[in-house]
């Protein structure tokens, strides 16, 4: 073997352990961390609205956030997420083409009905559905193959203090198409969530009445 051929020999095998170590250690120090980023214990491991629709999830990620305003200062900030509607108060370069989410209630994106579509991709025609909801409290959505969920939770913790907890439950398929898809939720979808959850936060925070002192 000549040594140009024993380097490159060499040089493979580095990076395959190189890789290996790496997905080592994302799936053991990353990855649990982000499936559960800001949700409790008890957050992460009750049953929630959808969990039957995708009963055996590869991606599953419970994330939450409290929030100092009342579910109902929350909830229309909720249901006008999408592209071409409020936005995802993300990264709007990356998931709302190049548009600002808005920093208001769009009273027309305030209607909400079971069979809704929230787009997500660029053309508005691909997204999540609208599958169920109770207004001020929760919402679910799903895709039309049955392979994902994604639901969205307001649970009051006093007079002035909301959880929102989002649950997404997504089975990947590695034979479809979209297989690129996958990798894009399962090392991305975090830096995403993240960043919308704080931005619901600080919009519904900015707009909520100051507290009440009692007299």
């Amino acid at each position: 073997m000549t040594m140009t051929r024993l380097l490159t020999v060499r040089g493979a095998g580095a990076l395959t352990l190189g890789s290996i170590a790496v997905l080592a250690a994302y799936l053991r120090l990353i990855r649990p961390w982000q499936l559960r980023w800001g949700a409790t214990d008890d957050e992460v491991a009750r049953p929630l609205p959808g969990d039957d629709h995708v009963p055996q999830p590869t991606f599953n990620a419970t994330r939450a956030v409290t929030i100092t305003a009342r579910p109902e200062a929350i909830w229309p900030w909720l249901i006008q997420i999408g592209v071409g509607r409020a936005g995802w108060y993300s990264y709007d370069w990356l998931d709302n083409l190049g548009r600002r989410s808005a920093a208001r209630i769009v009273p027309a994106f305030q209607h909400l009905a079971v069979g809704d579509l929230i787009p997500i991709s660029p053309n508005g025609k691909a997204g999540q559905w609208v599958k169920a909801f109770e207004p001020n409290r929760w919402m679910l959505w799903g895709d039309e193959a049955g392979d994902s969920t994604w639901y969205w939770g307001l649970e009051p913790l006093d007079e002035q203090q909301t959880r929102l907890i989002t649950r997404v439950r997504m089975h990947y398929r590695w034979a479809s198409p979209l297989l690129l898809f996958n990798p894009l939720v399962e090392f991305t979808d975090i830096v995403m969530m993240r960043k919308c959850l704080l931005g619901i936060k600080w919009r519904a925070e900015a707009a909520a009445p100051p507290p009440t002192s009692p007299d």
